[in-house]
C-alpha cells in the first residue's frame, strides 16, 4: 500500500470512532500541507461547517514569516476557537487527520484550548 492510502486508512479509522463517542458535538478537524495549515468546525449530523481558519486567509498571512509553523499553527488554534465561540460552539471532538498529535497539530489543539475550545 502506498503511504497516501495508509494515511487515508488512519483518517477513516480515526473518523468512525469519533463518531460513535462524539454524541452530536461539532468536530474540529485539520489538514496541513507542506505550506498552510487548516482548521474547520464541521457539524456532521447537518453537514455544515460552522467555522473555518487557515493561514492561506490574507490577515493571517501578513502577520506571519513562515504560513506553516509552529508560530502559524497556534494562530490558527488561537483563531478557530475564536470563530467558533461566536457561532456558539463550546466543545468539540478533535480529529487530527490521520496525522500525529505534535508538532503543528499539537500547537494548534492546545491554542484552541487556552482559547476557550474544549475537547
Amino acid at each position: 500500500m502506498s503511504k497516501i492510502d495508509l494515511h487515508t486508512r488512519r483518517k477513516e479509522r480515526i473518523r468512525s470512532k469519533l463518531r460513535k463517542v462524539s454524541s452530536g458535538k461539532p468536530r474540529l478537524t485539520v489538514h496541513r500541507s507542506s505550506k498552510y495549515l487548516y482548521a474547520q468546525v464541521i457539524d456532521d449530523i447537518k453537514s455544515i461547517t460552522i467555522a473555518a481558519a487557515s493561514s492561506l486567509e490574507a490577515a493571517t498571512k501578513s502577520d506571519l514569516k513562515n504560513t506553516s509553523n509552529l508560530e502559524a499553527a497556534k494562530l490558527i488554534g488561537k483563531l478557530i476557537a475564536e470563530r467558533a465561540n461566536k457561532a456558539g460552539v463550546k466543545e468539540v471532538v478533535f480529529d487530527r487527520s490521520g496525522y500525529r498529535f505534535h508538532g503543528r497539530i499539537k500547537a494548534i489543539a492546545d491554542a484552541a484550548r487556552e482559547s476557550g475550545l474544549s475537547f
